[in-house]
Parts: structure tokens; sequence; C-alpha cells
């Protein structure tokens, strides 16, 4: 009787280890995987930025304090999808974990937008065609040229329109459908280029930045996004090596700025809202 009592205090425990997401499993896992984080190669060392751009730490009666290294959580897909003209694919796309924008090029760090807000908003892959059809034709359609496009009836048209339109997603203009979005730039093939080598770094948990979106978010999005033809055949949490340097002003005041360790660029944030 008592190695009945055992056994089943054994599956118990298997039991809450078998969970689908964020549960004790992943929790286990976790640990043991990030004992070191595995990050992009930085180019350049703090030195260098600080003095590459010395004038913006140093004008006006500035000084910078000691720079700290931190790491943006970014998620790396390995996949598979079909061109334009029919053709398999396989290539890599980098994911923000902070702000859910897909990284186009790791030189230049040039970044989508408008990932964020359909990420927010749950959009479906129905609802991605309707957008990735808006941003091919600069942005709005008519209903009439939307229906021939999508080659739906009109009533689940305008049930697709008030759906995307209840998420702010798009606009309705009298017969004119448009995007909702300023400058919007996520209809784009699923290909990061990677010019840098992944390194592994000791774990500093006090380095690392947090996420706002999980990984499930992050494939579901892009399932949604880049079509029935597209799979995810791996993914991996890489992080982007960044520099906080912090600026004191002559009135003491503090303006924390982040440097991308791999181009030596400053993150331009958003409305004074740092995007990693």
């Amino acid at each position: 009787m008592r190695y009945v009592g055992v056994a089943l205090f054994l599956l118990f425990l298997l039991a809450l280890l078998v969970d689908q997401e964020g549960g004790y499993l992943s929790s286990l896992r976790h640990y043991v995987e990030n004992r070191e984080v595995l990050t992009l190669e930085a180019n350049y060392s703090p030195e260098q930025i600080l003095q590459l751009h010395k004038q913006d730490f140093t004008d006006s009666g500035r000084r910078s304090l000691e720079p700290e290294l931190k790491f943006a959580p970014y998620l790396l897909m390995e996949v598979k999808w079909r061109t334009a003209k029919g053709m398999t694919k396989e290539s890599a796309i980098l994911f923000s974990l902070s702000d859910g924008e897909m990284v186009l090029d790791t030189n230049s760090w040039e970044k989508t937008h408008g990932f964020q807000d359909t990420l927010n908003a749950g959009a479906t892959a129905q609802e991605f065609l309707l957008l990735n059809i808006l941003s091919r034709a600069q942005g709005s359609l008519t209903i009439d040229q939307l229906q021939k496009t999508l080659k739906l009836e009109p009533e689940k048209l305008d049930k697709l329109i008030q759906s995307t339109k209840h998420k702010h997603l798009t606009i309705q203009r009298g017969n004119e459908v448009a995007l909702h979005f300023q400058h919007p730039h996520f209809h784009v093939h699923p290909e990061t280029y990677i010019h840098h080598w992944l390194v592994s770094k000791p774990n500093d948990p006090a380095k690392r930045l947090p996420h706002n979106y999980t990984p499930a978010q992050i494939e579901r999005l892009a399932r949604a996004a880049f079509g029935s033809d597209f799979t995810i055949r791996s993914t991996k949490e890489v992080s982007l090596p960044l520099y906080q340097i912090q600026v004191v002003n002559p009135d003491n005041s503090i303006l924390t700025t982040y440097w991308n360790a791999l181009n030596g660029q400053p993150l331009i944030p958003t409305y004074g809202i740092a995007n990693f």
C-alpha cells in the first residue's frame, strides 16, 4: 500500500511538470537553459561608442555615467515558406519579445512597423489577408476592390472589415477601407538578414531586460501573418546586446539612452519610450 502511495505521489509530481506553457516544466527548462545567455556578437564596446559619440555625452556641460551592458530578448525562428514563384525557401526570422516587431537586417537593425498592433489585437490569419492586401495597395482600397481580390461574399467581407475596425487595425472612409497605421511596414517576407554570429555569455538576470510577449504569442503571430504555407521548424530565445548609458544634465536630471552593440547606433525611443 505504501508503494502505491509513493507511485501516486510521483505521478502527481509528473502531472505538475507536464504542462502546456508557463508551468513547472517550462520553468525548470528555463532555469537549466539560461545558465548562459545566447546573444548576437557585439561589434562595438561601450568605450568605442562613447568616443564615437563624444559630443552627445559631453555637450552643454553633460557627463556620462559608467555604461551598463544589457540584453534585450528576441525570438529566433528557423522557418520554411513558399515564394511568389511557388518555390520553397528556408530562412531565419528574428522577432523582438519586447515590442513584437520583426528585425529585417541585423546590420542596420531596421524593423517592421505594425506587428505590435496586430499582436495586441490578436489579428487572425484571415484578417492578415485583408491587411496585407491593403498594404500592397498603398494602404487603402474600395469595398468593391476588396471583394474582387478576396472573392468573399458581401456579408462575409463586411464581417471581416467590421472585425478589423473593431480591433483598430483599419478605418473606413465611406466606401473606402484603409489601414489604421502611420507608415505601416509589415507586409514583408519571413526573412531576417543576419550578419552576426551567435555567442554565449554567462547569465546575469540583472542584465536581462523583461519580456513583454511570450515566444508562443510571437509564433502565433508569425503563423497568422505569413500564410498557410509558412511553418516554423525550430525556435530559440536569443538576445541583442546593448549598452545603457546614462547622461547627467547640468540640472542633475538623468537621461537614459540605449545603444546597439552590433552597429554602435542609438535605439531611438518612440514618444520617449525605448524600443528594444
